[in-house]
């Protein structure tokens, strides 16, 4: 692949400003600076570095982010600022998309790529990828609450009650809840179903993956072969 094909296709810029990136003796594979913007290379496998900054060649690219609250998961943002903010450039520029949502004031593991075919297995409620939460309730969580989330509630805009896959009580206002569906405030909705509110939720995992603890609050890493796997669980 010609080399200002090939920081096209991974998000840093336009053929033009690509082509300058080279010309301009910014972009470095294998240890030399190279110059033709033209010159091929195998891109399977391949590290350059732009501006001093090492990426490595990626088909599609897979994230995961911890995500704070105060950020929505929209280009377009309406009154906070934009989870893609926290991305470098050339992620953004290359398409990444959130997969699925997470509202401005929840937080935790979120998702990004830019495969079509990743994120509609990963939002699609055909698919029941289990997604984990962990809520804190304004009110005291009793045996009844927990039994009607198991059992399903009653959401208007669904034909009929949508249940938890899991609902375990943490402690007296906080909940592990697990469901298999992405809708729009969908936990907020189940939780007021059953008789309490949503103070807090933080997602901890999807699939068979869980939000590594050692990520930093609004920071992301590549998701690899083994995060993927992990993900693809569905127990």
């Amino acid at each position: 692949m010609e080399l200002e094909r090939l920081l096209r296709s991974q998000g840093f810029g336009s053929r033009v400003e690509c082509r300058m990136l080279v010309v301009q003796g910014r972009v470095n594979v294998a240890g030399k600076v190279c110059a033709d913007p033209f010159e091929h290379f195998e891109p399977a496998g391949l590290s350059f570095a732009v501006d001093g900054v090492l990426w490595n060649y990626r088909e599609f690219a897979y994230l995961a982010m911890s995500k704070p609250a105060g950020y929505e998961c929209s280009r377009r943002p309406q009154h906070y600022p934009s989870v893609y903010s926290l991305l470098p450039q050339p992620l953004a520029t290359r398409g990444v998309q959130t997969v699925g949502r997470l509202d401005q004031d929840s937080t935790g593991l979120l998702l990004l790529s830019d495969d079509g075919q990743f994120i509609h297995t990963f939002t699609s409620p055909r698919k029941k990828v289990p997604k984990v939460y962990e809520v804190t309730t304004r009110h005291t969580v009793d045996d009844a609450q927990v039994m009607a989330l198991l059992n399903g509630v009653e959401l208007h805009d669904n034909a009929k009650p949508v249940e938890a896959v899991a609902c375990i009580r943490l402690d007296e206002r906080r909940l592990r809840l697990t469901v298999t569906e992405g809708r729009y405030h969908l936990v907020k909705r189940m939780i007021a179903a059953a008789g309490n509110r949503v103070e807090a939720l933080h997602r901890i995992a999807v699939g068979g993956f869980c939000l590594p603890p050692e990520l930093p609050i609004g920071q992301w890493i590549w998701l690899e072969s083994p995060e993927l796997e992990l993900l693809a669980q569905r127990a």
